[in-house]
């Protein structure tokens, strides 16, 4: 069982900066692909990030292309979100989530509890 642990959101104005950290329990960290996703309110739940197990790839949502870079430090057991020119609509709680799969199947999958970011205008 690995747990997740947001931190980093909080509020900022339209044009700021946030960096959202995900510590991992689990010491087998760098054996899982990591993703951000972010849920606003009344809507689904909706991919930002990815990045693979070494760090080699990302990749994103057209909505953050440009302006959020999500990395990884494996020694740490932590990815991170770095979010650059905030608007209001990327307001959401966001969520860390670690997958472990082979090809064609999930073997695990864990979420993160969450961490709100608001950006006002």
């Amino acid at each position: 069982q690995v747990q997740l642990v947001e931190s980093g959101g909080g509020l900022v104005q339209a044009g700021g900066s946030l960096r959202l950290s995900c510590a991992a329990s689990e010491g087998t960290f760098s054996i899982y692909d990591m993703r951000w996703f972010r849920q606003a309110p009344g809507k689904e739940r909706e991919f930002v990030a990815r990045i693979t197990r070494s760090g080699g790839f990302t990749n994103y949502a057209d909505s953050v292309k440009g302006r959020f870079t999500i990395s990884r430090d494996n020694a740490k057991n932590t990815v991170y979100l770095q979010m650059n020119s905030l608007k209001p609509e990327d307001t959401a709680v966001y969520y860390c989530n670690a997958v472990l799969a082979a090809p064609g199947i999930t073997i695990s999958n864990y979420w993160g509890q969450g961490t709100q970011v608001t950006v006002s205008s």
